[in-house]
């Protein structure tokens, strides 16, 4: 018998996000033999950084953690950003290096070219160049309340978007090593999500940032929501309009993309594999 697969579970949004504990229970429920690491603190919009969160960046500080529901689990708080938590782990940081690293559930979709700021996907891509695959999961909870900006009304559905990733990660252990996906699931219930599409990346993500104060001692960003509806048919568009999406990234690795419209089908077929909330 083959040995169990090896995941890293990781994120942006921290060690204590929910998002991050039903994405680890969902991949060991699938069989896969699960180390979580992630963020001690929010590492939001780092994107591939390799920045350790102590003075002395040669020491990278490390906190064994349990989880709920997770606690047979390896688990820690690293003070470091996903992309150098995914690094680390290539290097056997937290035993052998994963086969695949998955990323999130991240509170908030990351869609179109803005993916290159996301620490979500930036350790995907991290484990991608350092030969391993990569997966970010991203639940698309609306701007308001990714930005914090009005209370949500109910709790995101963290596990719809897992049930997904777990069946997205037969197909991707399949693919060569450098192969990275990025899949993003509206919050809806499972039945009220439209099927997954594959789809390329839309010009611009869903929100834009703009320089809105200028002074001699600082600026001032504001983010708002894109004036121009994405172009049909890219990942924007189709997350839109209730698709749960999947995007090949280009990895510095490989040449070649995965032939999507196979895990498409693939995924249409497989059971569900959601871990219970």
């Amino acid at each position: 018998m083959s040995a169990a697969k090896r995941a890293l579970i990781t994120n942006d949004d921290g060690i204590d996000a929910p998002g991050l504990r039903v994405l680890a229970m969902t991949a060991r429920e699938i069989g896969l033999d699960v180390v979580v690491a992630a963020p001690a603190v929010q590492f939001s919009g780092s994107g591939a950084s390799i920045v350790a969160g102590l003075e002395d960046r040669d020491r990278i500080a490390l906190e064994r953690r349990r989880l709920e529901g997770l606690d047979d689990v390896l688990t820690y708080a690293v003070g470091a950003a996903p992309g150098l938590i995914a690094l680390i782990a290539a290097f056997g940081a937290f035993g052998d290096p994963p086969d695949v690293v998955l990323s999130g559930v991240n509170h908030g979709a990351n869609v179109g070219r803005a993916i290159l700021h996301s620490g979500t996907v930036g350790a995907a891509l991290t484990a991608g160049i350092n030969g391993s695959r990569g997966l970010a999961v991203s639940l698309d909870v609306g701007l308001a309340a990714e930005f914090h900006l009005k209370p949500q009304a109910t709790e995101p559905r963290w596990s719809t978007a897992a049930d997904l990733a777990g069946r997205v990660v037969p197909f991707l252990l399949q693919q060569r090593p450098g192969t990275v996906l990025n899949l993003n699931v509206p919050d809806r219930d499972p039945d009220d999500v439209a099927a997954l599409r594959s789809a390329p990346l839309a010009e611009f993500g869903i929100v834009q940032t703009t320089m809105t104060e200028h002074a001699d001692d600082h600026i001032r960003l504001t983010v708002t929501d894109m004036s121009e509806p994405p172009a049909p048919g890219t990942d924007a568009a189709l997350l839109a309009d209730g698709h749960a999406v999947v995007t090949a990234v280009q990895s510095v690795r490989e040449t070649d993309s995965p032939a999507l419209d196979a895990l498409v089908d693939a995924v249409a077929s497989a059971a569900p594999a959601t871990a219970s909330e």
